[in-house]
């Protein structure tokens, strides 16, 4: 039985455990997640094992399937594709604007996003992907539209398990950080060019891997 008192912390242990699975690969795509044997595998209750499941839920990485239950997301090529283009329009449009509105202190944050490279293990990888969707965020700030920002977190959240694929670890940063000095030159086509660069090559990156490596185990069709 847990100790009392333990859900909250349950919840954030289990959502986080179940998040860094799912983003590396750890569970299938449409893989069934059982709430009772998850609780009897994290030592908690039902009640975090759902709450960490509704949180996934809401991210675009389980799905809620009226009387059948929790599913990790599966995605279809096609859905892929529209995903990497969404990205596109509103990252375009969040560093255009950025370019003009963005201040010292935002310029700050983005420079001090990343913690640096520490390998290629899971838990590198899962702070990589984090640090890439807070810099995007923040540029989405930057442009001063709060739904553009939301648009865009959800939108690297459904991204997150394909993202790890690019093994980005090393060069991140060195991206960024021309993204982040066009911005600090208010360079409004510096800025877009830099962020299409990484996009186009993300996408490039992604496709090739889905397509020819990863397609029969993420059930990419």
């Amino acid at each position: 039985m847990p100790e009392p008192g333990l859900d909250n912390t349950s919840k954030e242990r289990i959502y986080k455990e179940l998040r860094r699975a799912i983003i590396m690969g750890h569970l299938d795509p449409d893989a069934r997640l059982a709430v009772q044997e998850l609780a009897e595998r994290y030592g908690s209750s039902v009640t975090p094992v759902r709450d960490a499941l509704q949180m996934l839920g809401q991210e675009g990485l389980v799905s809620i399937k009226p009387r059948s239950g929790y599913f990790v997301t599966s995605m279809t090529l096609k859905q892929l594709r529209d995903i990497l283009e969404l990205r596109e329009v509103l990252e375009v449009a969040a560093v255009e604007r950025a370019a003009v509105r963005i201040d010292e202190e935002q310029l700050d944050q983005l420079a001090h996003v990343h913690a640096g490279y520490t390998g290629d293990d899971d838990e590198s990888y899962d702070r990589y992907t984090d640090e890439n969707r807070r810099f995007h965020r923040l540029v989405a700030e930057a442009a001063g539209n709060e739904e553009l920002s939301e648009m865009l977190t959800q939108v690297h959240d459904r991204l997150a398990r394909f993202m790890v694929m690019r093994r980005a670890g090393k060069t991140q940063p060195d991206t960024h950080a021309r993204i982040t000095e066009a911005l600090r030159a208010h360079d409004l086509d510096g800025a877009r060019q830099a962020m299409v660069d990484e996009i186009k090559e993300t996408r490039d990156t992604l496709l090739d891997q889905v397509v020819t490596k990863e397609g029969k185990s993420w059930k990419i069709s």
